[in-house]
């Protein structure tokens, strides 16, 4: 039998040995944050109370909206949406304009709106109304990419696929020199040829609010970080 080779994160052999304690620092870093969070900041949630190919159909629709937009903004706007009756149906026979109207204040409101509904009558068309537990179909539906299919995944058929990589676990990981990668899609290749697959569905979390909260794009607070020390940024940006 042939064992699969796990290489490591892509830096020294000093990153290698080291990046479980710098995970674990994250996770320490984000429990002690947790309880300064304002409500501005508050996630997403979905009422798991509803029917659950509902809940299915108002997860895949709040991941789709939450694009480069707020947490607040898009938990505003999907209770808008449920407001007029968030179904498959309902977004079908809506105009696109109608949409737009509604969900006015997202980014790319126009295009989203104009997703919901061709997403909308795919899913009456093809499965029923509902969604398939199938990543390839999941992201093939209109405006859906490879981070908001494997998190509906997640979330809706407890099933780990992958880990959900945007810009901010991209960044954070290429600069802890976990991963050399150009763009999210390499990240995420990278980071599960090392990274347990039972610590992926943890990871995106841990390492976006790194990312939105202390390691922004533009000027990072490593002063308020407490793993710097082993980041490969921080070393070659703050140099004594």
């Amino acid at each position: 039998m042939v064992k699969k080779i796990v290489k490591g994160p892509a830096g020294s052999s000093r990153i290698k040995s080291q990046w479980r304690k710098v995970y674990d620092g994250i996770a320490k870093m984000r429990a002690q944050a947790e309880g300064q969070k304002d409500i501005e900041d508050s996630p997403i949630i979905i009422d798991t109370s509803i029917d659950p190919k509902l809940f299915r159909f108002h997860t895949l629709i709040g991941l789709l909206l939450s694009s480069q937009t707020k947490d607040s903004t898009t938990s505003q706007t999907v209770s808008k949406l449920q407001s007029q009756g968030l179904t498959p149906e309902r977004m079908a026979e809506l105009s696109v304009e109608e949409i737009a109207d509604t969900i006015y204040g997202v980014r790319f409101h126009n295009n989203k709106a104009k997703y919901i509904k061709n997403t909308s009558k795919i899913l009456l068309e093809k499965y029923d109304g509902d969604i398939p537990n199938d990543f390839k179909k999941v992201i093939a539906l209109p405006g859906i990419g490879p981070k908001m299919a494997y998190l509906f995944l997640q979330i809706c058929y407890g099933k780990i696929e992958g880990i959900p990589v945007d810009t901010h676990v991209h960044r954070v990981a290429n600069r802890l020199g976990w991963v050399k990668s150009k763009n999210e899609q390499e990240t995420r290749k990278q980071l599960q040829e090392f990274m347990p697959q039972e610590m992926w569905a943890e990871a995106d979390g841990l390492l976006l609010d790194l990312g939105q909260n202390i390691c922004t794009a533009k000027k990072p607070k490593c002063g308020e970080c407490d793993i710097s020390k082993f980041c490969t940024y921080y070393k070659a940006n703050h140099k004594k």
